[in-house]
C-alpha cells in the first residue's frame, strides 16, 4: 500500500468514476483500474461493488477513504510541521470564486509571491460550496469565498470585504430605475448553485419582483458582455478590486436596502499551514485597503 494507491482511492471517492478520478490524478483509466486492483490485493479487502454498472465503494472501503484523507493531509503537511514555517514552503492550495480572477486575487497572489517565491500556489476556480468541501477533504488548503449562511463545521471563515450588488445595463439604456429595469428587461441570472446567486434571487423575491429570466451564468465577464451587447440587465456585485479589463456598461445602485455579499477566507480550524495562510490573507487585504485608498481618492 501506497500514498498513490490511498490519494487514487480518494479521488474515487470524490469523482465517482474512474474516468473522472483518472483526471485527478492524471494517469489514464486503466492505471487506475490496476492500482486500485493492486489496493485491494494488499489490503485483502473488497473496495468495490463491481455489479453495478458504475463501481461503487463498498461499506469498508468509505470507513477506508475517511481514514486515507486524514493520513494524506499529515503527509502533505509532514514538511512544514516539521520545519515549523507553518506553509512558507511547498505548495499552498487555494481555491477562488470566479468573480475575482480578473482583480483580487491575481493581485493578491502577487503581492504574496513577491514576499514568499518559493512558496507554491495553485489555484482552483470554484464556487463556495465546492470550495467548502474540499476544504472539508483537505484538498485546498484555504478559499476565497462568499460567506454562506451557515459554515460548515471545523472551517474558519475570515471576512475580508463587504460587497454590495448593483444593477448593471447596457450603456444606451435610458431608464435609471434599477426596479423598473428588473421588471420591464430581459434578466440575465447568476448561477443559481452559487452562494452569490441564491443571494440576489432571496433580494429579489423578497421584494416580489417578477422578471423575465433570458440566461443563467456563473462567469461575471460573461453576464457584463452579455449585458454591453444590451441582451438584458443584470444584479452583480461591485467588486472593491476592479477587474484588470472591465466591459463598460452602466451602474446602478440598488440602495441602502440592496444585497450585500461578505467576501473572505475559509480553511480549517486545524490547518497547520497557519503562517502561509495568515500571510495569505494579509496579502488579500493589502490589495483590498489599496483598492479602497484609490477609491476614495477618486471620489474627493
Amino acid at each position: 500500500m501506497t500514498i498513490r494507491l490511498l490519494r487514487t482511492l480518494v479521488a474515487v471517492a470524490d469523482h465517482k468514476t474512474f474516468t473522472a478520478a483518472a483526471e485527478a490524478v492524471h494517469v489514464s483509466h486503466a492505471a487506475v483500474s490496476q492500482q486500485m486492483q493492486a489496493l485491494e490485493a494488499d489490503l485483502d479487502l473488497t473496495l468495490f461493488n463491481r455489479a453495478t454498472r458504475t463501481p461503487e465503494l463498498t461499506p469498508v472501503a468509505h470507513e477506508i477513504v475517511a481514514r486515507a484523507r486524514v493520513l494524506l493531509a499529515d503527509y502533505d503537511n509532514l514538511v512544514p510541521s516539521v520545519l515549523a514555517d507553518g506553509g512558507l514552503s511547498g505548495v499552498l492550495k487555494l481555491g477562488a470564486l470566479g468573480t475575482t480572477l480578473t482583480g483580487l486575487t491575481p493581485k493578491a497572489v502577487a503581492v504574496f509571491k513577491g514576499r514568499f517565491p518559493s512558496v507554491g500556489l495553485h489555484i482552483r476556480p470554484a464556487l463556495t460550496e465546492a470550495s467548502l468541501a474540499e476544504i472539508a477533504r483537505r484538498n485546498l488548503d484555504a478559499a476565497l469565498i462568499t460567506k454562506p449562511h451557515l459554515m460548515p463545521a471545523g472551517i474558519v471563515f475570515r471576512p475580508l470585504a463587504e460587497e454590495p450588488m448593483h444593477l448593471i445595463a447596457a450603456l444606451e439604456e435610458g431608464e435609471n430605475d434599477p426596479l423598473t429595469l428588473l421588471r420591464s428587461r430581459p434578466y440575465i441570472r447568476f448561477n443559481r448553485n452559487a452562494v452569490l446567486g441564491t443571494l440576489i434571487d432571496n433580494w429579489i423575491r423578497a421584494r416580489r419582483i417578477r422578471v423575465t429570466e433570458t440566461m443563467e451564468l456563473d462567469s461575471p465577464e460573461a453576464i457584463a458582455s452579455m449585458v454591453h451587447a444590451n441582451l438584458g440587465v443584470s444584479i452583480v456585485p461591485d467588486l472593491t478590486v476592479k477587474p484588470l479589463e472591465a466591459v463598460p456598461v452602466r451602474q446602478l445602485s440598488l440602495g441602502p436596502a440592496g444585497p450585500t455579499r461578505v467576501l473572505g477566507l475559509a480553511h480549517l480550524e486545524d490547518q497547520i499551514k497557519t503562517r502561509a495562510i495568515d500571510e495569505l490573507f494579509q496579502s488579500f487585504a493589502a490589495v483590498i485597503d489599496e483598492a479602497r485608498d484609490v477609491d476614495r481618492g477618486g471620489r474627493t
